[in-house]
């Protein structure tokens, strides 16, 4: 261990470092030794305030363990060591720097003490990931890029200014609780929500991380919105906003995601989906909901990472994740197959999988706080991720029809790293309380109760019988090669169009006007023309009416001249 090393720099230099690492062998070893490294640091650093600095008149706390920041820091280490494995076939510098770079930033968030350091790392998140997007080198994917970092730039600009308004306020940058009774805080919260996709600024995930590379959205889905999860917990716990939000946020997705065609969007639904049930532990507020909403956070990074990886091993070998041109890959795939279906099987909460010890104690904390229409709400929604994440990925990517797709199975060094989340998703299911150990309060809770299995097999049995009859009956909407219209669309098409119709409307109103206005002058220069020649020459016939117009234009000059 070294005294008041911040983990995060270990990734954010030695990714930095990467290009000069020679390619091969020497470079994997180097990839896969930073994680580990800075892991070590993390686990052998006491609980506590490290690297206490004195900056703009300010004490500014760059690293800070404790129980809540311990949690996220040990997943997002787990996760960036299991992207590493996924993406050794990388021959690019670039892919392999930012890979590294990005989780480090996002580790600097949860382990910042100070809202200062929050926002340095918050905008090196920002900025290191959309090469992640722009690495596929397409135009939709610049494009996509673009958008991204636009909105993450606005959430970085709103936390700048939070933040200024909260020191101001309080002379305190400690990152701790923060209230929406000032408008600092609100403009925080705002930032916090942006990261977090909240309804109506969840778009840019959907748009973003589908277009990503191969690699690239494995690890954009791991980060950026479980940092901010942890940002909402550290400073707005208990907050009572936070409950209907997250409810939304569980809710809305289902009805995208059962439509929508790409596999890898359906899962960014899916993200906005599990999100919700962690907004609404953080809402909640009570030691049990906070350690249901980090548990999840962590068993969501873990299965969501492990069906991205499956898909990407698709789109890697067949060029396509629509599910209207796959099916029948459980042939040349097998084990990409049983794997996905580890991942599919725990973001259902079935019995033994992670999300069945993580996801109930959000439920269970909901009930016991009396949100009862919200706890309703969220069984719900658990129903529906079996539905389009659960069934649809797995059966429309390997089953359903035969698409006649023959391809090699996916790499080994893929199958390695979607193993070792698999056997993590199942550990978290067989073994929890492992997890409920390192979580932020002390826990005493069993999830495997007589009641809680039977109710969550009758929930998962109901709801593939509902998905049978609807496939049977016609009534699921298929796979087609479609445009899901969300609410980007209105950024994307409607206000560009809108704008460029605008803005002709107005050149041809300031075409108009200049129309007009020439219209006298060139009244002028005929009659000139017509009475005293083309030369111009003053003639010494003069027409009354001429003589009439140059007396008005002499005197108009001389009053402009006279009040300029």
């Amino acid at each position: 261990m070294i005294d008041g090393l911040n983990p995060a720099l270990i990734f954010i230099v030695g990714g930095a470092l990467v290009p000069f690492v020679p390619q091969g062998f020497a470079r994997n070893v180097y990839l896969l030794l930073l994680p580990v490294l800075s892991f070590v640091q993390l686990w052998t650093l006491p609980h506590g305030d490290f690297a206490v600095v004195h900056a703009f008149g300010l004490t500014l706390t760059t690293l800070r363990v404790d129980n809540l920041s311990f949690v996220f820091a040990v997943v997002f280490h787990i996760a960036a060591f299991l992207s590493v494995i996924y993406a050794l076939h990388l021959r690019d510098a670039l892919q392999q720097a930012v890979g590294l770079i990005y989780p480090g930033a996002a580790l600097g968030v949860v382990l910042a003490g100070d809202l200062v350091t929050l926002f340095v790392y918050w905008e090196l998140a920002a900025v290191s990931s959309v090469f992640l997007i722009w690495a596929r080198r397409t135009e939709r994917a610049y494009r996509a890029g673009m958008r991204y970092l636009l909105v993450q730039v606005c959430s970085g600009v709103l936390l700048l200014a939070g933040v200024i308004l909260h020191v101001r306020d309080t002379s305190n940058p400690i990152f701790g609780p923060l209230s929406l009774d000032h408008l600092g805080g609100v403009l925080i919260f705002l930032a916090f929500g942006i990261k977090c996709a909240f309804p109506l600024l969840h778009n840019w995930l959907q748009d973003a991380y589908p277009e990503a590379t191969v690699t690239g959205t494995v690890v954009l889905s791991a980060f950026t919105t479980k940092m901010a999860i942890y940002a909402l917990a550290r400073g707005y716990a208990g907050t009572e906003l936070l409950i209907t939000i997250g409810t939304v946020m569980a809710m809305f997705p289902i009805f995208y995601a059962v439509i929508e065609n790409d596999l890898r969007r359906v899962l960014a639904y899916s993200m906005n989906n599990q999100l919700g049930f962690m907004v609404v532990g953080v809402g909640i507020g009570t030691e049990l909901a906070l350690n249901g909403a980090a548990a999840h956070a962590f068993a969501d990074i873990l299965f969501k990472g492990l069906l991205f990886m499956s898909m990407g091993a698709v789109l890697l070998r067949t060029g396509t994740v629509n599910g209207s041109d796959l099916g029948g890959l459980y042939k040349s795939m097998p084990v990409t197959t049983g794997l996905c279906m580890v991942g599919a099987a725990s973001i259902s909460a079935f019995p033994l999988f992670s999300a069945f010890a993580t996801k109930s104690l959000i439920m269970e904390a909901a009930a016991q706080e009396g949100h009862w229409l919200c706890w309703l709400f969220l069984l719900f929604a658990s129903a529906g991720v079996f539905h389009h994440a659960g069934i649809k990925i797995p059966y429309f990517a390997f089953f359903a029809h035969d698409s006649g797709i023959r391809c090699q199975e996916a790499p080994t060094h893929m199958l390695i790293a979607m193993s070792l989340a698999a056997c993590l998703c199942l550990g978290i299911g067989l073994f929890p309380g492992a997890l409920y150990a390192i979580l932020p309060y002390p826990l005493d809770y069993q999830p495997y109760t007589v009641t809680h299995v039977i109710t969550q097999l009758q929930l998962l049995t109901f709801s593939a019988l509902a998905f049978a009859v609807l496939i049977r009956t016609g009534v699921y909407p298929p796979e087609l090669r479609s445009v899901n219209l969300d609410l980007d669309w209105l950024y994307r098409r409607v206000l560009p169009t809108a704008a460029k119709d605008l803005w002709d409307t107005i050149e041809g109103l300031h075409q108009r006007v200049i129309d007009s206005a020439q219209q006298p002058i060139q009244a002028i220069v005929n009659t000139l023309y017509r009475h005293h020649g083309p030369e111009g020459r003053l003639a010494r016939t003069w027409p009354t009416g001429s003589m009439v117009l140059w007396v008005a234009v002499l005197l108009a000059s001389c009053l402009i001249f006279y009040y300029v």
